[in-house]
């Protein structure tokens, strides 16, 4: 028996097996072994011909012609519109409209709006730059894991994990117009921690010719303390906090802690967490004074402060 009984036909081989059938007058079983297709195959194309003429041979969609079920478009609309404008859940258009909840909720599915966030368009994307250094800088936090020994980002080998080992904190600031960048690694993210941080950045800014007059940052614990209140108002900060779930809003220094990760925190194998963070003032001056940035015409950070001062290298701390 040939191998290729089921394979598939052509609309030229289904003009031939009907014109073999009906033309010629051969049994539909040779007619099969022939074209190596199975019988059953043969009758439905001649029974398709018969019944609808040479377009009967033609390809068809394999989606049905007819949903069952299907509501009419005027309900859809209207599910559409309940959906948008009230905010309705699935179970509550149902019982309005008198449907089955799951027939709402595949209709909502259909449409792309069975989620809230797809009931409004996509934020667009907003990019600012403020006119000179100082007039706000950024604020975040990194978490990165204690370092023991060589890790499994660098031997593959996740069986020699060290677990409970702790953590350890980057805080970050950078400048919004130049990009300039103080980090230190700090042993917690509390509302002290983050003061004194901010405390010791705002007078390395200075020593740079940078007076610092807003300071950005999320709505982390540590920013919403007293003490991070006090400190800035006792140095004339207006403290801006983004809106929660948009990290974008402080997206240069999330762009920043990206480039920190990349290049300092996994750039290179380390034994140690104290040998990592030795390495810390080593890449900063690389990124303040060489680096070249993309966002700034690629040109290094300090290019754009422009008081000219007698600049140290960056220094950096890991403070207790």
């Amino acid at each position: 028996m040939n191998s290729h009984k089921n394979a598939r036909t052509t609309v030229h081989t289904r003009a031939l097996l009907v014109s073999r059938v009906l033309d010629q007058g051969l049994p539909p079983s040779r007619v099969a072994d022939d074209l190596g297709i199975s019988v059953r195959t043969v009758y439905k194309w001649v029974a398709r011909y018969k019944a609808e003429g040479p377009k009967g041979l033609s390809n068809r969609p394999s989606v049905a012609r007819r949903i069952a079920n299907r509501l009419p478009d005027a309900v859809v609309a209207l599910i559409a519109e309940l959906r948008r404008t009230a905010r309705m859940t699935a179970r509550q258009i149902a019982r309005q409209l008198g449907q089955a909840r799951s027939t709402v909720a595949a209709t909502l599915k259909r449409l792309g709006l069975h989620r809230l966030k797809l009931l409004d368009p996509p934020e667009p994307v907003r990019r600012y730059e403020r006119r000179r250094p100082g007039e706000l800088i950024h604020l975040d936090v990194k978490k990165l894991g204690r370092i023991g020994r060589i890790g499994h980002r660098i031997t593959g080998d996740r069986r020699s994990r060290m677990r409970g080992i702790g953590w350890e904190f980057a805080h970050v600031c950078i400048d919004d117009h130049s990009r300039l960048a103080y980090v230190e690694v700090l042993p917690n993210e509390k509302g002290a921690t983050a003061t004194g941080f901010l405390r010791r950045a705002l007078a390395w800014f200075r020593h740079q010719g940078v007076t610092v007059q807003q300071v950005m940052t999320d709505n982390g614990s540590c920013y919403v303390s007293q003490d991070f209140a006090r400190q800035c108002t006792a140095a004339g900060l207006r403290h801006i906090r983004t809106r929660p779930y948009t990290p974008k809003t402080n997206g240069k220094a999330e762009r920043f802690i990206q480039t920190l990760i990349r290049e300092w925190a996994y750039g290179r194998v380390y034994n140690t967490s104290e040998q990592r963070t030795a390495q810390l003032p080593r890449w900063l001056d690389h990124y303040n004074h060489r680096r070249p940035h993309g966002g700034i015409g690629h040109q290094p950070p300090i290019n754009r402060i422009s008081t000219p001062t007698d600049r140290e290298s960056t220094t950096c701390e890991q403070r207790s």
